[in-house]
């Protein structure tokens, strides 16, 4: 299993990124199905939280519904024009919160523990030796 420690940028690019591929995938394999994307956002949620540096454990709770709302680009229903593509976007984003709560829940519960574990270890080797 591959164990990358991704900046802030790269945790971003990486959810980004694979977000956008998987919402193009659910769109081309599925016709562009809201429930095959939201299964497929909760092992990215994962991923990108087990996959950042300890010093940007704070950025995964920012990037993760970011990229909830960039991968659903592909999947929301298009409308006429520019406003008709931003509102059906929004009605993709209204209609899909329970899976972008769910997926941020997963990834701030991931980071908190880890977060938690790394303050552990600090106080357990600032302390002196009994």
């Amino acid at each position: 299993m591959p164990n990358p420690r991704l900046t802030g940028l790269g945790v971003g690019l990486f959810c980004g990124a694979l977000m956008l591929a998987l919402g193009c995938l659910d769109q081309l394999l599925f016709g562009a199905s809201p429930v095959v994307y939201g299964v497929l956002f909760l092992p990215v949620c994962v991923l990108t939280a087990v996959w950042v540096r300890r010093g940007d454990l704070v950025t995964v709770p920012i990037v993760v519904p970011i990229a909830f709302a960039v991968g659903l680009v592909p999947v929301a229903e298009r409308g006429d024009g520019v406003s008709g593509r931003f509102v059906g976007l929004f009605t993709a984003l209204a209609t899909q919160a329970g899976w972008l709560y769910g997926g941020t829940l997963v990834a701030g519960s991931l980071v908190t523990v880890r977060w938690i574990r790394m303050l552990r270890r600090r106080t357990a080797r600032s302390r002196p030796p009994v």
